[in-house]
């Protein structure tokens, strides 16, 4: 299963490895779509796959370290 979310990381996660370590420990895999980064904010779309429980999972663990996460539909522009 596939899901595209973006992304919007607060300032003190920007350099923090959260998508590494996200794929790492619920089995996902990552594909980085687009990302945008400056000194205060992150933002970023990403297409994740896995097993709908990991990607559930995965997307709750993202949340719970301050990352806002919304579920984005159709073809994203690049």
């Amino acid at each position: 299963m596939k899901k595209r979310v973006k992304l919007t990381f607060p300032q003190q996660l920007i350099k923090e490895p959260v998508i590494f370590t996200m794929a790492k420990q619920f089995n996902v895999m990552p594909n980085i779509r687009r990302a945008r980064v400056t000194e205060t904010v992150g933002e970023m779309i990403l297409e994740i796959e896995g097993t709908e429980e990991d990607l559930e999972k995965g997307i709750h663990w993202l949340k719970e370290r301050g990352i806002e996460v919304e579920l984005v539909e159709g073809d994203v522009i690049e």
